[in-house]
């Protein structure tokens, strides 16, 4: 779609005042953005990037999810709801004892060659779960996103506009906890992987655990 109907989509105002709110939502510490600082201290930053894709990937499912109407069903089935909630839990449980239990091993050299083990498709395919899976990005989406849209305008020109700006944001954000991660590893070298592997494991299984106890009726 070429940028000018996308601009004329949203006013300015509009996607402005989204995208501070958006922000404010992405920078606020979640499972991708842990994995991405996770990801940057354990294999640098631009091995960390198809992480970044694969999350910037789910945030275009969940805003096309809210033009569908997916988020809608989720909020209104306790059934789907559930299933998709106990997926989320048990991904983010398991990656957070992967955490836990990692020793903090790192290529220090020179040539910042990645670590063994950090294959791209796994790295994306990891980071595109954690979000995809996570029913409050549904619910989130589903209540924040048509607030911001015309409903007397075309309305995919407006989503589509609207999940760039999100991506983009995304994508921004992951990229600067990628970039702590590498600079803490710099900075505290031998020790700096497995103070921030244990403590993303650790916040991980804490959202494990929310999310498990996460009922829709929640605020």
């Amino acid at each position: 779609m070429p940028p000018e109907p996308l601009l004329q989509a949203l006013d300015l105002t509009t996607l402005t005042l989204f995208a501070m709110v958006a922000l404010v939502a992405i920078a606020t510490p979640g499972p991708t953005v842990l994995l991405a600082l996770a990801n940057g201290s354990r294999h640098g930053v631009r091995a960390s990037v198809p992480g970044m894709f694969g999350a910037v990937l789910s945030d275009f499912v969940l805003v096309g999810a809210v033009a569908l109407g997916l988020g809608a069903l989720l909020a209104a089935s306790e059934f789907w709801f559930s299933v998709v909630k106990w997926i989320g839990a048990a991904y983010l449980a398991w990656l957070g004892l992967k955490l836990l239990r990692s020793q903090g091993s790192l290529d220090l050299s020179e040539t910042g060659t990645a670590q063994a083990g950090a294959a791209p498709g796994r790295l994306f395919a990891k980071s595109f779960l954690v979000a995809v899976t996570n029913p409050k990005g549904y619910l989130f989406c589903s209540a924040l996103l048509p607030q911001f849209i015309d409903a007397s305008a075309p309305q995919w020109p407006q989503y589509v506009a609207i999940g760039l700006v999100f991506a983009g944001l995304d994508f921004v954000v992951m990229l600067g906890y990628a970039l702590i991660g590498a600079r803490a590893v710099r900075l505290l070298r031998r020790r700096a992987v497995l103070w921030l592997d244990r403590s993303c494991g650790a916040a991980l299984l804490a959202l494990a655990g929310s999310l498990a106890f996460y009922r829709r009726g929640a605020p």
